[in-house]
């Protein structure tokens, strides 16, 4: 008696998305200099000297303003990497990381 043979094929659903993004926001204070903040914009963020200039009277007029929108391992690297670097200066720098039209992030 021969033996049957089964084929059996599993179909496997692959779900694919974008990974969720993450506004990285800086503000500002009393005692950070602008020209320091210019200084994390183009070190950490990559800016050229004029979006820093422009992004840093941004903040020093609205108190705040919006550095740029990446995935989640590069926005919270970069906000510890400016922030690391004000310390060291010694400047209270902020910056905070949220997911996109969501909340705050704790650093």
């Amino acid at each position: 008696m021969p033996k049957e043979q089964q084929s059996t094929r599993e179909r496997q659903h692959i779900d694919i998305r974008e990974p969720r993004r993450y506004t990285v926001t800086i503000y500002n204070d009393d005692f950070t200099t602008m020209e320091f903040v210019v200084k994390v914009l183009i070190e950490v963020f990559f800016k050229s000297k004029t979006e820093a200039e422009t992004l840093m009277m941004t903040v020093h007029k609205s108190q705040k303003a919006v550095v740029g929108i990446y995935t989640y391992d590069i926005a919270v690297s970069k906000v510890q990497k400016a922030t690391r670097m004000a310390r060291e200066a010694g400047f209270p720098l902020r910056l905070s990381c949220e997911p996109e039209g969501g909340e705050d992030l704790p650093f």
